[in-house]
């Protein structure tokens, strides 16, 4: 009987490597038009429909928080810089990213584009298409005086039965998507430099 058990709680982990094991994309991109270094607050984007409130739902806005708050940004109910959207798509998915310089690279140039920016200063995008599968977490920055996404990133491979695998899924694929996201709020910034 002992045997049995030790197999069966052996074979549980051996599928949950297998689970955890699954090759996932993670991507993101960014617009040029980013002020990534001036950005403080954040708040998330509510839509007009009946929120969700699922316990995934619930889950994917706790691990957000937690990464941003982690990173310096202020959870503000008024005028946020940024605005935070995320979403879970089923099943596979086409998706058009960006092929671009790394974001930490590119906000050391300290260079913002606007409308201003003459045509052969600015950097263009250069489109990528991914095939997306089993499930794909989204996460969009947007920032909130202009309305326009300045980041995004993604995770596939995040389908998983209901209950504490999804959650730790989701955990996992909203750090993995964090990961590409590491910029420290201004005021994280201001208080490092005081700290020298």
């Amino acid at each position: 009987m002992k045997a049995t058990a030790t197999a069966t709680v052996l074979l549980g982990f051996v599928l949950s490597g297998c689970f955890t094991a699954r090759e996932s994309r993670i991507e993101s991109d960014y617009s040029y038009a980013g002020d990534f270094r001036n950005y403080r607050t954040y708040n998330f984007l509510e839509s007009n429909a009946t929120p969700d409130t699922s316990q995934l739902a619930m889950t994917v806005r706790e691990a957000i928080q937690t990464h941003l708050r982690s990173q310096g940004y202020r959870l503000a109910n008024r005028r946020p810089d940024l605005l935070v959207s995320y979403r879970v798509f089923d099943g596979a998915m086409r998706f058009t990213g960006y092929d671009q310089p790394d974001l930490t690279q590119w906000i050391k140039k300290e260079t913002v584009e606007t409308e201003e920016t003459p045509e052969e200063q600015r950097q263009g995008y250069r489109r990528v298409r991914y095939l997306l599968s089993d499930g794909t977490l989204l996460i969009t920055l947007i920032e909130r005086k202009n309305g326009r996404a300045v980041w995004q990133g993604y995770a596939s491979n995040v389908s998983a039965p209901m209950g504490s695998q999804a959650v730790v899924v989701m955990r996992r694929a909203v750090r993995s998507i964090f990961d590409r996201y590491r910029v420290l709020s201004q005021d994280y910034q201001a208080q490092e430099a005081q700290m020298r």
